[in-house]
């Protein structure tokens, strides 16, 4: 994953209403949650989440897809992924202990 985009992914999240909509999303998984009930759970008007929501899909961490009038919106669960990977890719790569405490161990390819 390159480092700009990483960037971007976590400057998204850096923001109170952007992580409490990422985290209601991801409860929902693939599914998702129309914008209307994101917007009355959070007791924020429309527009403001429209922000945070247009923001959270440029960083490519949440999806969108028109169902009849609604507009439903997805935790990207794939671009999470992809960041808690980046963030592991190198972990402990120089520790002297044989096996990592911050890695699970690699499955034997066979």
């Amino acid at each position: 994953m390159e480092i700009s985009k990483v960037s971007q992914s976590f400057l998204a999240l850096a923001q109170d209403t952007r992580l409490q909509v990422f985290n209601i999303l991801s409860e929902y998984g693939r599914d998702g949650l129309p914008a209307g009930e994101i917007s009355k759970r959070l007791e924020i008007p429309h527009n403001t989440l429209s922000f945070h929501l247009n923001n959270l899909k440029s960083a490519g961490l949440v999806t969108c897809h028109r169902e009849g009038r609604s507009m439903i919106y997805a935790a990207n669960t794939d671009a999470i992924e992809s960041l808690i990977g980046f963030l592991q890719d190198n972990c402990c790569i120089h520790e002297s202990a044989p096996a990592s405490t911050c890695k699970p161990p690699k499955e034997p390819t066979s």
